[in-house]
Formats: structure tokens, C-alpha cells, sequence
């Protein structure tokens, strides 16, 4: 089986506040315990969280052996203050904030950094997302800075500039990646970032009643378009669900988006290898080189 190379272990995949709450005051180890275990039923012995405020990934990352899982953590998420990215980790208002929150994350445990260069998608205007990116100069400083702590950075990022900006930085592994156009399929395969997209976030909303299917249909339509062409290019690719998202359960959350992947890929060897060699990628890079 795959592993799972974006989860977030804080949420349950039900409602994010009643989550967080559980939280709070200390991470719930039973809650932790139930997570761990839907990945050992599930046959998955490799997760990659992404990060939590409240110390969560980080339990996890404790008990995950218990369970046979490498669990890999950045601990918490940094984003840039007035920028999305709160829910799941702390800010900075200068680089000199920034790099005090790489040692800090190092100083906790920390297998990597996670950055959160934009917002999400705005589902009331199609083709938008939500918030300002930051600008291509202060991700490629953060980058830089992560890097020369000897960290692989996992960056959540959406929309044409932003991923440019992103890849011009030189992240190691970009998350979502919604609103691509062609140039960024041809940039992402002459990199060495690895995409995650996480399709089921937003395929598994159709029907829900959240979102109308008018509104979900063409965001879905998008990535089917770019992933074939990233698989045509050759690009680097692994399977990630963003699992404790809205209708992404964890355990099951990565085997409906490998699913997700052959159905619009085709059930093929070729497919398979090809999320392979992702993974592998972010298995061997998504390790502190100091620790």
C-alpha cells in the first residue's frame, strides 16, 4: 500500500472546531490512538502530517511506532501574520520571526518545514483563492532559510502566481497546487518539487450539500486536466488526501485518493511507479539532515 504524505492528524474529518476543541488544553491521546490505528488497518505504515498548533502531530509522531508507521511531522505550519494558516500553526511578521520559528520547530522535532504561501480556494469565485500570496522574494527567503537548517519544505500553496513563486523557490513538495495553467505543469516537471494534490479535499464535497456541484464540477474538471498533463511531463507526483479534512477520513482518505488518481490516470503499472517514485522522493528528502 501507498503511504499517506499529507494528513493532518488534529482534524477527525467531521467538524474542525469540535477537533480542535478536543485539543485544546492538551492533545487527546485516545483520539491520536484511533487515528494511528485506521492507518494500521488500513495497511499504511508511512504518514506525513502536516502540522497542528496544538502539539498534536507531534504525539503522534510518538506513538506512530506503536503502530509500524514512520510518522513524519514539521510539528507546526508558519505562515506570514495576516495570511492564511492559523488553524494550523504559528506566524511571523519578518524573516528574523520566520527563522526563530525554523529553530523552534528544530528545537521541538521537526522531520521538516512547513510554509503556507497562500489561501484556499474561494468557492465563491471560481478560479480565485482567498487572501493575498506572498510575494516571490519572501518564499524564496523562506525557502533559503529552511534549507540552510537542513530541512525539505512542504509548502501549501494555490494559484498561477503563487505556485510560481513556489517553484522558483525551489519547495521540495507542493500541496494542493489548485489553478495550475500549463506553464506551471512545465516548470513543476523541470524541478524537483514533488506535487501533492490532494484531490479528494474537493472531490469528495460533490453531493455533500456544502458546496453546489456547479461550483465543485469545474475546480475538479481543472486538476484532472493538469495531472494528466504532470503525468505526461513526467513530473514528480506522490499521493496525499489531507486526511481530518472535511469528508476525508484518515486510513481511508488515501485509498479514495489513490482511486481517484486511476480513474482519471487509468489503472496502469505505469501509474503506479510513477506515484511511487514520488513517494520515495519525499521519504528520503522529508528527513532533518541534522537530526
Amino acid at each position: 500500500m501507498f503511504g499517506e504524505c499529507h494528513a493532518h492528524v488534529l482534524m477527525d474529518g467531521i467538524n474542525y472546531r469540535q477537533a480542535v476543541e478536543r485539543h485544546k488544553e492538551r492533545p487527546e491521546e485516545k483520539a491520536v490512538r484511533k487515528c494511528l490505528e485506521a492507518y494500521r488497518e488500513a495497511g499504511i505504515s508511512f504518514v506525513r502530517d502536516g502540522g497542528d498548533n496544538c502539539g498534536v502531530s507531534l504525539l503522534a509522531k510518538k506513538l506512530a511506532p506503536e503502530y509500524g508507521i514512520d510518522y513524519r511531522t514539521p510539528v507546526f505550519a508558519i505562515h506570514k501574520e495576516g495570511h492564511y494558516g492559523s488553524i494550523v500553526g504559528k506566524g511571523f511578521s519578518n524573516m528574523k520571526e520566520y527563522h526563530k520559528l525554523v529553530l523552534e520547530a528544530a528545537e521541538k522535532g521537526a522531520d521538516f518545514i512547513k510554509i503556507m504561501t497562500t489561501g484556499l480556494l474561494d468557492f465563491n469565485n471560481q478560479g480565485k483563492v482567498t487572501g493575498t500570496p506572498l510575494d516571490r522574494g519572501e518564499v524564496k527567503e523562506m525557502v533559503h532559510i529552511a534549507h540552510e537548517e537542513g530541512f525539505a519544505v512542504m509548502s501549501h500553496t494555490n494559484g498561477v502566481y503563487g505556485i510560481q513563486a513556489a517553484l522558483e523557490a525551489g519547495v521540495d513538495s507542493l500541496e494542493h497546487g489548485n489553478y495550475m495553467d500549463e506553464k506551471c505543469i512545465s516548470m513543476l516537471a523541470d524541478s524537483q518539487t514533488i506535487w501533492v494534490p490532494t484531490l479528494v479535499t474537493v472531490r469528495n464535497l460533490k453531493g455533500c450539500g456544502r458546496y453546489a456541484d456547479e461550483i465543485l464540477t469545474p475546480i475538479i474538471k481543472s486538476v484532472e486536466e493538469k495531472l494528466r498533463l504532470a503525468f505526461q511531463k513526467k513530473a514528480q507526483a506522490a499521493l496525499g488526501s489531507d486526511a481530518g479534512a472535511y469528508m476525508v477520513p484518515h486510513g481511508r482518505g488515501i485509498l479514495e485518493e489513490y482511486e481517484s488518481f486511476c480513474r482519471i490516470l487509468g489503472e496502469d503499472p505505469s501509474v503506479d511507479s510513477w506515484l511511487r517514485q514520488g513517494e520515495k522522493a519525499i521519504r528520503d528528502r522529508f528527513r532533518h539532515l541534522q537530526s
